[in-house]
């Protein structure tokens, strides 16, 4: 028997369900709480940034983790040498949903010297789609070279990262991700900037290949989708910000077109910033400023378009080409803004045209190895083959298992190859039949195999075969 209060609370239920179900770009929409947040570096060090430079911890080249509230600065210590250039980047990751303030919420990255001298600043990322929460992310660099006199000596040095915010914003604190990396010397001239019209500005059209091949976007720039020169596809929800990242060697530049394709659902207006596309180096600095366009329905594109690569382009004092200036994997981020539900209520099909435009030149010769600033055969079949970061390490972690154990395989079947040889030798040998050169090792010169004791004897058997050692 139905009791009222079942009916009452049934009805309830029924009434909750409807007006959820009447709410413009509600039905099957992904919260934000199951949008999956910025993927930290495995193996970051955690760490404590403090508020004077006294207590500052110590960082050391690699990946660290830490957060940051609203109205924050944190200091950390480095020791750097006088040849070999550092830099240093700072993501912050508030978790998809959080309420930011455009042009209000900022990220400012600087490195001093002992002295409180500003060795090299970020560009303040803000935040620019329409109040939707992403990844901002930029760096800070000492700098070594003959064009300065700041910053040059070896030392204590420290960086200061402060987070601005109005009080209408979001009061939790954002997750942070530092990264140290160190650029080598050069072993000859360094180069010098590129010349004014040294290479084209004007947009050229995107791919237009007529195979799709699926991409693998990640949540930042540790699990990002290795992508390469092509046309890819992959699906993206409203609110959330997939990653990915390309090859791009010296002398060579991206153009770039991330589109969402026209609106099947019926509905209709003018959302004025939806889609966003930013561009970052191999040290996640930013080149330009994520940009975001409008929607209204129609199909829309996204673009960026990059200088070449080259090491001059650190003189050019504009930031979308002093970005551009070494080679490596280059990070493509592209958001789309939880207003985008009331036309893609259960996410839209993301196309990503890739064109890594120019041969790839020879690098400036740094006087050691990097393999950060450099772009290996390895690194053109991992984004041919679309893996992600985390797949292609582990890739290479199989292959390097495997080739030890190939290795290891033929040390022991030339060995036990050797040892056959000789035990067969052993019995016409001893029946005075001719034998050729034999091996030193065990008693009757028969070789000794590894780890195996040289009193170790054969017994011949009836059968004219020779019993294996003890512990083979």
């Amino acid at each position: 028997m139905v009791t009222g209060r079942t009916t009452n609370r049934g009805m309830a239920v029924l009434a909750a369900l409807a007006v959820v179900a009447i709410l413009p770009g509600t039905v099957g929409v992904a919260s934000a709480e199951s949008i999956p947040g910025y993927r930290t570096g495995d193996g970051a060090t955690a760490v404590k940034g403090a508020a004077s430079t006294a207590d500052a911890p110590q960082l050391e080249p690699g990946l660290h983790t830490d957060s940051i509230k609203r109205g924050e600065q944190k200091h950390y210590a480095v020791t750097l040498d006088d040849r070999t250039s550092a830099y240093f980047s700072a993501v912050a990751a508030p978790k998809p949903g959080t309420k930011v303030e455009d042009y209000g919420d900022k990220l400012t990255i600087s490195v001093q010297d002992s002295d409180g001298t500003t060795c090299g600043t970020g560009a303040s990322p803000t935040f620019n789609g329409g109040g939707m929460a992403y990844p901002l992310a930029d760096y800070a660099t000492r700098r070594i070279g003959a064009d300065r006199t700041e910053c040059q000596k070896a030392g204590p040095y420290y960086l200061v990262i402060t987070r601005e915010g109005s009080a209408t914003s979001g009061p939790d604190p954002w997750p942070l991700e530092l990264n140290y990396l160190d650029e080598p010397p050069l072993k000859g001239n360094t180069p010098a900037q590129p010349g004014q019209g040294s290479w084209s500005t004007t947009t050229p059209a995107p791919r237009t290949d007529a195979t799709k091949r699926s991409a693998k976007g990640g949540t930042g720039f540790n699990d990002a989708g290795s992508v390469d020169t092509g046309v890819w596809k992959d699906r993206i929800t409203p609110g959330e910000t997939r990653f990915y990242r390309v090859p791009v060697d010296w002398g060579q530049r991206l153009n770039l077109s991330a589109e969402l394709p026209n609106a099947s659902s019926g509905a209709s207006g003018f959302v004025t910033r939806v889609l966003g596309l930013g561009v970052y180096n191999p040290a996640r600095g930013a080149v330009g400023h994520v940009s975001f366009v409008p929607y209204t329905g129609k199909p829309a594109a996204a673009k960026q378009f990059t200088a070449p690569v080259d090491y001059g382009n650190r003189f050019n004092a504009a930031d979308s080409v002093g970005a551009m200036r070494f080679a490596g994997w280059y990070y493509v981020e592209v958001s789309l803004h939880p207003d985008a539900a009331k036309y893609f209520p259960k996410g839209a099909e993301l196309t990503l045209r890739v064109d890594v435009r120019g041969a790839a030149e020879e690098g400036p010769g740094y006087a050691a190895p990097t393999d950060t600033f450099s772009v290996t055969p390895e690194d053109r079949e991992t984004a041919h083959e679309g893996r992600t970061a985390q797949e292609a390490a582990k890739s290479g972690t199989l292959m390097t298992v495997a080739y030890a154990g190939i290795g290891t395989g033929v040390v022991l079947l030339a060995g036990l190859g050797a040892w056959t040889l000789m035990a067969r030798r052993s019995p016409a040998a001893a029946a005075g039949a001719p034998a050729g050169p034999v091996a030193a090792g065990g008693p009757g010169g028969r070789p000794s195999l590894p780890g195996q004791s040289t009193q170790t004897t054969q017994q011949a058997q009836p059968n004219g075969q020779f019993e294996r050692p003890q512990g083979w």
